[in-house]
Parts: C-alpha cells; structure tokens; sequence
C-alpha cells in the first residue's frame, strides 16, 4: 500500500448553506470508488477537519456516480454573513478534504491522477 493525498484519486466541490458545508468527493475512475467508501468515512472527515471542530458529519454515498457528499455543520464560523474569515462560503474546504492521505494498493496506484508525490 502507498500513501498519497485523496486529490490523486478524486476531485471535489464545495457548497454552503448558512453555517453548514456540503462537499463533494468524486472518484477519478470507477475502480478507486470502493477504496474511497472504504477511507474517507465521516470520522476520517471529522478528523481532518478537527480544528474546526464540526458538530457533525454526515456521507451521502452515491454510487452510481462514484461520489459522495459529505455535510459538515457548525464549520464556517456562522455562515457568510456572521464568519469574519477570508473564505465565509467556505469554497476552500474541498481542497482542505482533498488533501486528506488515503492507502492505495499496487493494483489501483496506474489509475491515480497527476505525478507521484515527493
């Protein structure tokens, strides 16, 4: 197994509605989809979005698309218009998520994206 960031095997969009994210994580090829279900779980979200400290996480797993979607409440410091941070809808976050390590096996590293990381 090797370890790369989660933008390897997916991409992602963010959304926002008052105080609550809505990310999305959509698998690269169909063939990573199962290893993503398997890795970017609600805790593992919740973990890597800690600092923020969400009062829940919930998944939305998508199937047929190969993607998931995953609402965070309680993560933009109260919404557009309470948040004084640069990024009050909170568009970033989806990158934040994407950085996220996830374990690839040998068998799936061929379908990654983009170059091997140092």
């Amino acid at each position: 197994m090797t370890s790369v960031r989660l933008y390897r095997a997916a991409h992602g969009r963010t959304g926002d509605k008052g105080d609550r994210s809505n990310i999305s994580v959509i698998a690269w090829h169909p063939e990573l989809f199962p290893l993503l279900v398997e890795q970017v779980t609600p805790e593992a979200v919740a973990a890597q979005f800690r600092h923020r400290a969400p009062s829940r996480v919930q998944r939305f797993v998508l199937p047929r698309l190969h993607a998931m979607n995953f609402v965070l409440d309680a993560v933009l410091d109260g919404g557009v218009n309470d948040a004084l941070n640069l990024d009050t809808h909170g568009k970033s976050l989806s990158f934040l998520l994407l950085d996220m390590p996830i374990r690839v096996p040998p068998g799936l590293q061929h379908l990654l994206a983009g170059p091997a990381e140092d």
